[in-house]
């Protein structure tokens, strides 16, 4: 039975635009899941979906003025709203996600206003919120590849920067690793990320790529580093598995996705509860 359930998998996956959508969402594991550690490390949960999101009115200019693309378009929008989140929250009144409420509530209003009035766009409003199998091309598995290489070699760069800047920021500074200069650059990575997964996952849906592979592999293990490989390695699992049910299921390939990751990451928080724990001394 398992063989046939493997069998069945793979065979999904011999048309040309599955085998581009699972090239680039395995590429796109990569920086998913190490910006995602980072992500759930800082409490920047809430400021990637609204990237996210905020892309949102981004697409919709970009889908309906062919000069300008929805990359462009989306990188655009995302550039827009980290501006005005990391600006705007240096207020000590607003911090708290006040203002990446507000953004996030914005940019999905004003992409749906665009899409409906002054575009009216024949595209289906779920391939933009939930990504599209159909809409995979070879560009973007080449962008995939450059976030990849890109997100490694920052990363690794930063690692040790990183660590500092997020488990003793009062430290940091001081000790020169310059934690405004490293959240900057996560955050550019974030949005970078986001742009480039929305044709696999979608606008709505691609900060739960970001977060439920690093929140799942946070509750599995303590140190860092393994947890950045084993975020990688969840979210690229769950890539191929949301894949192949969505093809199955003629289904939106953001939403089969996520909801894999949600039910791994269910699965993690149960066996977080029953397994044993070591007795204090």
């Amino acid at each position: 039975m398992s063989l046939t359930i493997v069998s069945g998998m793979l065979d999904a996956f011999d048309p040309p635009f599955m085998q581009r959508a699972l090239i680039a969402g395995l590429l796109l594991a990569v920086p998913l899941g190490l910006i995602g550690t980072w992500v759930m490390l800082r409490s920047l949960a809430f400021f990637s979906h609204a990237v996210g999101v905020g892309t949102f009115p981004g697409v919709v200019v970009g889908l309906g003025v062919p000069a300008i693309g929805p990359v462009v378009g989306a990188l655009a929008a995302a550039g827009v709203l980290t501006g005005a989140v990391v600006g705007l929250e240096r207020d000590e009144r607003v911090r708290g996600g006040a203002v990446t409420g507000l953004a996030l509530s914005t940019a999905m209003a004003l992409g749906a206003v665009l899409l409906t009035t002054t575009f009216g766009l024949a595209t289906p409003v779920e391939a933009i919120l939930f990504g599209s199998l159909l809409a995979i091309a070879d560009a973007d598995v080449i962008r995939s590849a450059v976030v990849a290489l890109v997100t490694v070699v920052v990363v690794g760069l930063c690692a040790q920067r990183l660590q500092s800047a997020t488990f003793d920021r009062s430290w940091s500074g001081p000790a020169g690793a310059r934690p405004r200069a490293v959240e900057a650059v996560l955050l550019g990575l974030i949005a970078g990320t986001v742009v480039v997964a929305l044709p696999v996952v979608g606008s709505l849906l691609v900060s739960g790529l970001l977060v439920l592979p690093a929140a799942t592999a946070r509750l599995l293990i303590t140190d860092v580093f393994p947890m950045l490989a084993v975020s990688v390695g969840l979210c690229a699992a769950e890539v191929v598995l949301g894949l192949a049910v969505a093809r199955e299921l003629d289904a939106p390939p953001g939403a089969v996705i996520c909801a894999a990751a949600g039910l791994v990451f269910a699965a993690a928080v149960l066996f977080d509860r029953v397994r044993p724990r070591g007795r204090a001394t």
